[in-house]
């Protein structure tokens, strides 16, 4: 009898809160909610309300019907540049402009273990559509008549690993599965890869994965490789020792093949985007859950070598979270505070900037964000692509919403934007996990 109330307690609370969930997702979520609490470079911080209990409430995902596509900002227009997916989540514009979908979701092992939070989030992403095995796949499209419409597609890689980030850097292809990154051999208008994969460096994995994700960019003289890895916890509940040279930007040397924490306490980093005006290396980070609605905002900064950005001990900044135990003071001291925040929960993982004035003078100088939307606030966040303003390299006002209409009056989900690219032409390339699509936004 001892044993059996624990878990009726577990199932009580998770019917209590997925029932809470199935309220109606507001149609607000798609407004501008880009006030100062959670967004800019000095957000209004809330006080932390932690929460035993996950908040959950999802757009549960249905895709688009015939006809059905999201809305794009006054002065552009969308269109599919590509269907008929498997879970894209990251793509890459090749020199000749063929245009790379990672077909891709989670390992099947990667989050091993019980937890009532784990009930919670594995509940949750069913609901949202991610929980499908993953294609393991790169998909090669080509648009070889310019009309905005890919109609050449090919099988470019397979049997992969879980893969999302991809880079292309002196002939070589390289790729980022979940546990290691691999290079492939490039000539120009390839449209399959027949070589083995060579190894470059394992990257964390195992059984417990939390974050799979993982981003690769090269340095501009072909030098560096840089990662993203995710943390292995919300805010180190399963120990320091499980987050080595996770939570951070790795770089690779890849004449050594030595690798190393560039840039540390970035809870889980995934875009990778160089700043064409000032050379300067930026990344999309997703932050901590469980202290409310509006703590604590995802972000997106400048990231320097040997910085510490505050992952686990505080957020934003010097914010001590008090939940993690043991504190450390000293690492607090040295935490910076980040460039922008994206709006707590808003699940920013796509990052791109602008180049040139292809979309218009709005867009001439500034960087484009997926966020693919929250899964744990009341009212909920994202699931929209912004457009963040720069001026000297720094962002230099409220963002704009580029597109929208991704969540449906009744709340359901036709689609997730993840990853963000310019394609040859100038034009923004989203992909939509749960839409199975590529859209395309050019000039109207």
């Amino acid at each position: 009898m001892q044993n059996r109330f624990p878990c009726a307690a577990v199932v009580i609370l998770l019917t209590a809160a997925l029932l809470a969930g199935c309220a109606n997702v507001s149609a607000r979520q798609t407004a501008s909610n880009t006030g100062k609490v959670g967004y800019g470079s000095d957000p209004v911080l809330p006080k932390p309300r932690p929460t035993v209990i996950p908040t959950v409430n999802i757009a549960d995902a249905t895709g688009w019907r015939g006809g059905e596509h999201p809305l794009a900002a006054k002065g552009l227009k969308v269109n599919a540049f590509a269907t008929n997916f498997d879970h894209p989540r990251w793509l890459r514009v090749l020199p000749n402009g063929d245009v790379l979908v990672a077909e891709s979701n989670a390992p099947a092992k990667h989050d091993e273990g019980f937890s009532l939070k784990k009930v919670f989030m594995s509940a949750a992403m069913k609901r949202a559509g991610a929980a499908t095995p993953s294609a393991n796949r790169i998909t090669l499209l080509r648009d070889t008549d310019g009309d905005g419409v890919a109609d050449l597609r090919t099988t470019f890689a397979e049997g992969l690993n879980s893969p999302f980030g991809m880079t292309l850097s002196r002939g070589k292809l390289y790729v980022a599965n979940t546990d290691a990154l691999v290079a492939f051999p490039y000539s120009n208008g390839q449209t399959r890869i027949t070589a083995p994969p060579q190894k470059i460096a394992d990257l964390p994995a195992g059984d417990l994965n939390h974050h799979w994700t993982k981003d690769v960019i090269a340095s501009p003289d072909g030098r560096k490789l840089y990662v993203t890895v995710g943390s292995n916890s919300n805010v180190a509940e399963n120990g320091m020792a499980v987050e080595r040279h996770r939570a951070a930007v790795l770089e690779i040397d890849k004449a050594s093949g030595h690798m190393r924490p560039f840039a540390s306490g970035l809870r889980n980093p995934n875009g990778l985007s160089w700043n064409p005006q000032n050379g300067k290396l930026w990344v999309a980070v997703n932050e901590r859950d469980e202290l409310g609605d509006d703590l604590v905002p995802d972000y997106m900064t400048s990231v320097r070598d040997g910085a510490f950005y505050g992952w686990p001990y505080s957020y934003f900044g010097q914010n001590v979270d008090t939940r993690v135990r043991p504190q450390r003071p000293d690492l607090v001291a040295r935490a910076i505070k980040p460039d922008y925040a994206l709006g707590a929960h808003t699940a920013s993982l796509g990052l791109v900037f602008s180049r040139g004035s292809s979309l218009g003078p709005t867009y001439s100088n500034g960087a484009f964000v997926g966020q693919h939307g929250s899964w744990n606030r009341s009212v909920p966040s994202g699931y929209k692509v912004i457009f963040v303003p720069f001026l000297n390299g720094k962002p230099s006002g409220r963002p704009k919403d580029v597109l929208t209409g991704f969540v449906g009056k009744g709340g359901s989900a036709m689609g997730r934007p993840v990853g963000v690219v310019i394609d040859k032409t100038g034009s923004l390339l989203v992909a939509d996990d749960v839409g199975n699509v590529v859209w395309r936004v050019s000039r109207e």
